[in-house]
């Protein structure tokens, strides 16, 4: 089964999500705050993704992200948050969430958005294990496995979620190439995605701090003003 651990402390809203994804296909297992939230996944385990809402009582849905990323890289998230400020997206994505969905939302819209990206977790899965030649790309200190979906730089292994694998994949397979945002939205979302496209820079801004020796000045992912983003090849 696909199964998703559902965090929503009300009620009437964490009842019409498990009901709509049940519905879908999908073995949900519900938790009404962070810490339970936490606590079920050590327990129960086996998740595939993560449906999270932001303003939990207790430890919030921010810090729970966090704690999950600690975790699990390779698991997909989603955030719920009945905010509309642009910040409130911005710290989920910063703290390891693949994507969110704003209150309210439809049942279509929220499959929707689970179905696409329990897609690209599943396929990842998938592809686990050694890597025979040809399925490695080294660009300088860096080396892509694309089996077993890892990065390493100098030797040392960096953990990407499944969003900055594909983006870091993207990147690999044109380097010195200027990439535009919907491409990559794109490839790493899917083209069937209805989110926003500020949902790049932010993956953007989240790779620098694992991947440049100084983010705020970054040599490897470069912004090309009023056109994309390019791997630079140092």
């Amino acid at each position: 089964m696909k199964r998703i651990l559902v965090v929503e402390d009300e009620a009437n809203i964490r009842e019409f999500v498990v009901i709509n994804l049940n519905r879908a296909g999908y073995d949900t297992v519900e938790a009404a705050s962070g810490e339970e939230a936490l606590r079920v996944y050590d327990e129960v385990g086996g998740f595939d993704m993560v449906l999270l809402d932001i303003a939990l009582p207790g430890i919030d849905g921010l810090t729970v992200c966090r704690e999950l990323r600690r975790r699990s890289s390779t698991m997909g998230v989603i955030m719920l948050t009945a905010r509309t400020q642009e910040q409130d997206k911005v710290s989920g994505l910063m703290m390891g969430a693949d994507d969110y969905v704003t209150k309210p939302f439809s049942p279509s819209e929220l499959v929707a958005r689970v179905d696409s990206l329990y897609r690209r977790v599943s396929v990842s899965a998938g592809k686990k294990g050694d890597a025979p030649a040809g399925e490695e790309i080294m660009l300088g200190d860096f080396v892509l496995n694309l089996r077993r979906h890892s990065l390493t730089k100098r030797g040392r292994e960096i953990e990407l979620t499944q969003i900055e694998f594909k983006i870091i994949e993207y990147f690999f397979n044109n380097p010195d190439v200027i990439l535009d945002r919907s491409d990559i939205l794109d490839r790493a979302w899917g083209d069937d995605y209805c989110g926003e496209e500020k949902i790049v820079d932010v993956n953007i801004r989240r790779l620098r701090m694992k991947i440049e020796d100084d983010p705020s000045h970054p040599h490897h992912i470069v912004t090309v003003w009023g056109l994309g983003y390019k791997w630079v090849t140092v």
